[in-house]
């Protein structure tokens, strides 16, 4: 039988330029049909090897749950791994900031001494300088006393008046040595005062700082708690995603044994029926033949 065959065209067109477009038109095909194969009877599997079957899903299903476990366990051990590192950072951070605050707080101590004892040195010069100014004052009027007692002794007529005049300037002298002193008096009541308000200012400052340190550590640890949560969290919503994935490859494997027990089943009453036929037209034939 001669096979019939036809050439296949193919056409050929510029569409745009560096690119070209081609239309393959192919002709049916003619010649022999290739004959099928007869199928082959299914072979039916014996209890025996779905036994086998079903024993190496089985050991595939616990090398698979085997695999996931460890995979579990290496996340949750990544997970603490993590949460020690956070932990050892936020302790680092915090005897950091408790060291960084007292050695503020000391620097802070030291300053406010050392002012102290500054001013506590300008009051003391201020004190000798009064009292140099008092020793002065008194040095000057024993000098006019005994100036008064020379002018008593070398002029008698003039006694009572120079006295007067004498008596005028040591009043006046001691007004305003009064006077000096109480200005002083006031200056280092000032003073005092000045160091007071800078030593109450200090501790209010002091506090301020202690107030601001321990809201910065409470605030970090509230982060810390919130992080943990989360963390807290996320293990157990991957736990209870792969319980369910685990009940769910559970069931399916059930399903799938049911499955090949009622087929193994529909087999052994398909092979009964044909051993039964074959019994029943074995007994038929035999009295034919006899």
């Amino acid at each position: 039988m001669e096979v019939e065959t036809k050439s296949t065209e193919i056409r050929c067109q510029e569409m745009s330029k560096g690119g070209l477009a081609y239309e393959v038109i192919l002709a049916e095909p003619v010649g022999v049909p290739v004959p099928r194969r007869a199928d082959s009877p299914e072979k039916t599997p014996s209890v025996e090897e779905i036994q086998e079957k079903l024993k190496a899903a089985e050991e595939r299903r616990r090398s698979l749950e085997a695999s996931k476990m460890a995979a579990i366990a290496q996340k949750m051990a990544k997970i603490e791994e993590a949460s020690k590192i956070r932990s050892e950072q936020t302790n680092n951070f915090i005897s950091a900031t408790k060291e960084a605050l007292d050695a503020k707080m000391d620097s802070h101590e030291e300053k406010r001494e050392a002012y102290i004892n500054e001013l506590r040195a300008r009051l003391k010069d201020h004190l000798e300088g009064v009292e140099k100014t008092r020793l002065t004052l008194e040095q000057q009027t024993a000098e006019v006393y005994k100036a008064i007692e020379d002018k008593m002794t070398t002029a008698a007529d003039k006694r009572d008046e120079n006295i007067k005049k004498m008596l005028e300037r040591l009043r006046e002298h001691e007004e305003q040595v009064r006077k000096v002193r109480a200005g002083n008096q006031e200056r280092f009541q000032q003073l005092e005062s000045a160091i007071q308000d800078k030593l109450q200012q200090a501790a209010e400052r002091r506090l301020q700082l202690e107030q601001e340190q321990k809201e910065k550590l409470r605030n970090h640890n509230n982060k810390l708690a919130e992080v943990r949560s989360v963390l807290s969290a996320k293990v157990e919503e991957i736990t209870k995603d792969i319980e369910t994935k685990l009940t769910a490859a559970e069931i399916n494997r059930e399903k799938e044994m049911q499955r090949k027990l009622d087929f193994v089943k529909k087999e052994e009453r398909r092979a009964e029926l044909v051993r039964q036929n074959k019994c029943a037209r074995a007994e038929t034939d035999a009295p034919t033949s006899g």
